[in-house]
């Protein structure tokens, strides 16, 4: 992932509706959701739901398909990943991370400062 497509995926998610959709939307799992079903979990108005969709899928981070009368939104669980990735490339400063409950750096204590010795 390139540093922009990262900040425009990190943008879209520093708000709070924007965030809770997507969650929303990474739990419902492939099959993804409904508008409809979206602003009855999330508690958005279906006005402002519209914008928050559009801002999520300009950022790459949903998708959506036609189901008959009604759009379906899914996550793109790849852009996700690649966030994900991006964030963690130099992980752990060259140390060892541990897989338990996610990625998790074993980095040593920090050495002490002078004013601490």
């Amino acid at each position: 992932m390139e540093t922009n497509q990262a900040l425009s995926a990190l943008a879209a998610l520093a708000q709070d509706s924007r965030l809770r959709v997507f969650r929303t939307l990474v739990q419902a799992g492939p099959a993804g959701l409904a508008a409809g079903q979206i602003a009855d979990i999330t508690g958005i108005a279906p006005s402002s739901l519209s914008f928050h969709l559009k801002e999520l899928s300009h950022a790459q981070l949903l998708s959506s398909r036609q189901a008959g009368r009604f759009v379906i939104y899914t996550a793109q669980y790849d852009t996700m990943n690649a966030l994900l990735a991006f964030l963690t490339e130099n992980c752990c400063g060259g140390n060892p991370c541990s897989a338990i409950g996610g990625t998790v750096c074993a980095v040593p204590a920090a050495s002490p400062s002078p004013q601490e010795l």
